[in-house]
């Protein structure tokens, strides 16, 4: 299933870079996502995180109760417009989800845009699709949450 989502920031591109790459940022959007625990880390331009989550009622028979999601983001490094992308894996470990995709930081709006694109997948026969259709909600909610946090995050800066 494809995934599709745009958010906005008002500050340029690098500061944008350097906001989602920074740990406490993503500290700060894994406790606004309502995780029951979580981690972060930032190895020089790729962050990981891994949280804690209620498993989605549709999930739930399968899965229990909670999900641990994983989070990888790799960025490359600045075109020659200033430009960023990141590669992006999503994954719930021992489950057959994952998400694979990018990140796109450009100038425009308000001062930067960041595009996220991929593809879900489930793979689990005849359910599969449903199941996507059910994840693909959150995971546009936890982008849309990144803005909401870095927004926050941007007017302290």
């Amino acid at each position: 299933m494809d995934i599709t989502s745009r958010v906005e920031f008002a500050a340029g591109v690098e500061e944008v870079f350097a906001m989602m790459t920074d740990r406490a940022y993503l500290e700060e959007v894994c406790a606004a996502t309502h995780a029951r625990s979580f981690e972060a880390e930032v190895t020089g331009t790729t962050t990981r995180t891994s949280r804690k989550l209620p498993a989605p009622d549709v999930a739930a028979k399968f899965v229990g109760p909670e999900i641990t999601v994983l989070d990888e983001t790799n960025w490359g490094p600045a075109d020659a417009n200033g430009n960023r992308t990141g590669r992006v894996t999503m994954s719930i470990p021992g489950q057959p989800v994952t998400m694979k995709g990018a990140i796109e930081l450009s100038a425009g709006g308000p001062g930067t845009i960041a595009q996220l694109t991929g593809d879900l997948k489930v793979a689990i026969p005849l359910l599969g699709k449903k199941m996507e259709q059910s994840a693909a909600p959150a995971i546009l909610a936890g982008f849309r949450t990144q803005q909401r946090v870095g927004d926050a995050w941007l007017t302290r800066s």
